[in-house]
């Protein structure tokens, strides 16, 4: 039975015939990256020490990538500097927004979202880079950890704040301008799903200086929300807004009489 199953394994991975990356060493690859880029109790030789062998540890992840990984490799650490400004970018707005963080310090060590944030801007460079596989891992894990699912595609400008974060959903051509501050539960999702469309814009853009409170939900690739503008919570949103705009969910609230209580409201869990 056992050579049945080994021989089935076999056949189905010559079908595919594609040689992916080792997910566990790029796991490791992107946790050691990030504590080395954000984790205060590095020494600054032990940040050189680092990068020396994760400049080895990233050549092992080149695999179907491009022929010269010389020069992948050199385009990906390159990247990092902007990324790592942009990153801290988003800590400091996360501490300003936050009046729960008592430091940057505090958020680049405890936050899920800044987290997410940070390993997506990496995973984006291996998207540009054509690493998408490599992407894909990073952004599934960060996903498993703080259930925050970015996928590498989209487009994240500056200064992000993500609250809390569980449960957050952004598609992959969804484009988020600068200063915008995103609550847990939000989708920016796509109207239909279908691989026919996978070449065109299926998600939101979202412009600057935007808030989109808990659990809204905002879908399709032609849906643009202005700049300035406020998304409550629970809002269901699948048309364009104009900038500084406001869109609430209106909550309807009933008095129950105490003279007339019905029998549905008399239930045991």
């Amino acid at each position: 039975m056992m050579s049945n199953l080994i021989s089935k394994i076999s056949e189905e991975r010559e079908k595919l015939s594609i040689s992916y990356p080792s997910k566990k060493r790029a796991i490791g690859f992107i946790e050691d990256l990030y504590a080395a880029l954000f984790l205060f109790h590095y020494k600054t030789e032990d940040i050189v020490h680092s990068m020396g062998m994760l400049e080895k540890e990233f050549e092992m992840l080149l695999i179907n990538g491009s022929a010269d990984h010389s020069t992948v490799r050199k385009d990906f650490f390159s990247a990092l500097l902007d990324m790592y400004q942009f990153s801290m970018e988003d800590a400091v707005a996360i501490y300003n927004f936050d009046p729960a963080a008592k430091s940057v310090q505090d958020v680049l060590n405890c936050y899920p979202g800044f987290f997410a944030l940070a390993i997506h801007r990496i995973a984006h460079i291996c998207w540009n880079l054509g690493l998408h596989s490599v992407a894909r891992i990073f952004s599934e894990h960060v996903h498993g950890k703080t259930g925050i699912d970015i996928h590498p595609g989209a487009q994240i400008g500056r200064r992000l704040a993500i609250d809390h974060g569980t449960g957050i959903v952004i598609g992959e051509t969804c484009i988020i301008g600068d200063d915008v501050k995103i609550f847990q539960g939000v989708t920016l999702g796509a109207l239909s799903v279908g691989k026919i469309n996978e070449d065109t814009k299926r998600h939101p853009t979202i412009e600057n200086r935007v808030i989109i409170y808990a659990n809204a939900t905002i879908l399709g690739g032609q849906t643009v929300i202005g700049e300035n503008s406020v998304i409550g919570g629970n809002v269901w949103l699948v048309t364009s807004i104009e900038k500084n705009s406001t869109v609430f969910n209106e909550s309807k609230i009933k008095i129950k009489s105490h003279e007339k209580i019905h029998d549905y409201l008399d239930f045991v869990i």
